[in-house]
This record gives structure tokens, sequence and C-alpha cells, in this order.
């Protein structure tokens, strides 16, 4: 029984949860709205078949990585499993569609 007491001074060494309210969700929310009429725009604006489609695939690119940084709480500490696992599946993803491709094209 001895081996599970705990002292107040181990538990007051913790850092205590910060919350950190509304507004880094409001910033996502608005950059998410930003980057969605920047994909309409450049479609309206007829610029060009090959630089619309890559332009609005980084529009994706770059709204996945704020909607896992601040609505999936990705950037908090205690994570890297998880990060590891969609990097890792990222990584499985990206080589099935490089494969298909590679068998269509060539």
């Amino acid at each position: 029984m001895a081996a599970h007491d705990h002292s107040a001074t181990e538990h007051s060494s913790k850092r205590p949860h910060v919350h950190e309210g509304p507004k880094n969700h409001y910033l996502s929310f608005i950059l998410s709205i930003v980057l969605t009429i920047l994909a309409f725009v450049v479609v309206y604006a007829e610029i060009g078949k090959t630089f619309t489609i890559l332009f609005i695939v980084l529009l994706a690119i770059i709204q996945v990585l704020f909607q896992l940084a601040f609505w999936m709480h990705m950037k908090d500490r205690g994570h890297t499993y998880a990060i590891v696992g969609i990097a890792f599946g990222t990584v499985i993803a990206l080589t099935g569609v490089a494969a298909v491709v590679f068998w269509l094209w060539w």
C-alpha cells in the first residue's frame, strides 16, 4: 500500500489545464470560410484548368491541417499516436493514389 501513497507535492507539480477559449475556433472558422471563398473565386475566374485544380488541392490540404490542429486539437500534447496514425495513413493513401495513377497513365 505504501507504493500507492502520493504526496500533495507530486500532484501540485503538474501544470493545470488551460482552456483556450473560443478565439482559436473563431479564427479557424473564419480561415476556413476564406479558403472556401478563394476556391470559388479561382473557379469563377477561369484562370486555367491545371492551375485551378492544383490551387484547390492546395487549399484543401491547408484546410485539413487547420481542421486537425484547431477542431481536432492535434496541436495539443498527448496526441502523438493519433498524429503518427494520420501521417501513416496519409502515406499509405498517397502511395495507393500514385500506384493507380502510374498504372493508368503508363
